[in-house]
């Protein structure tokens, strides 16, 4: 089972970079902007549940044709067995283009999540450990460097990914004190 979705866009600097510190003393953090334009790049990621690796992908769009690359990329990183790609439903992962192609895989079979219930996508938290170890504190020039930074920490979170298991684990059972009683 693999878990996909696309990180919203990242769109790089359009000014010299800042200094690494602030008068005061404080880290100079860039946040991610969330914005239009022709500039941004979006980071497809999808996430194989059984062993934690993630396969990632820079597109300058969010569209069909940069969809079922993704889709390939998937399949080459899982050479045998079926394929279950847990995704949302954006236009782009339903659009007739791509059903037409995954006609064409039969390997790889979509299952859309509920609409409102991203808590079901693993992708998602795998996302949140990704924009620490990549986008966190950074200012980008261009998309290749973007690009570069997705490379970086994927292989850098793969090189320690462990099987994913959704749900808290049970807590651990608590020791109690032992209880004196005193008769009288």
């Amino acid at each position: 089972m693999v878990c996909a979705d696309e990180l919203g866009p990242v769109i790089p600097r359009t000014f010299p970079p800042a200094p690494g510190w602030s008068p005061d003393g404080h880290r100079i953090k860039n946040e991610i902007d969330y914005s239009r334009g022709p500039e941004k790049t979006w980071v497809y990621g999808g996430l194989r549940v059984r062993d934690g690796r993630q396969v990632t992908m820079c597109a300058p769009s969010r569209n069909s044709a940069f969809c079922q690359q993704f889709l390939q990329l998937i399949e080459d990183a899982d050479p045998t067995g079926d394929i279950y790609v847990v995704t949302d439903n954006l236009s782009s992962h339903n659009s007739v283009a791509t059903r037409a192609w995954l006609e064409g895989h039969p390997r790889i079979r979509h299952v859309f999540i509920p609409v409102g219930a991203c808590w079901l996508d693993l992708q998602e938290a795998w996302w949140r450990i990704f924009r620490k170890a990549a986008l966190a504190g950074q200012s980008f020039a261009d998309p290749d460097e973007i690009t570069q930074a997705t490379r970086i920490a994927t292989a850098q979170l793969n090189a320690r990914a462990r099987p994913w298991i959704w749900g808290r684990p049970a807590p651990p059972t608590r020791q109690l004190r032992r209880r004196y009683v005193y008769l009288i």
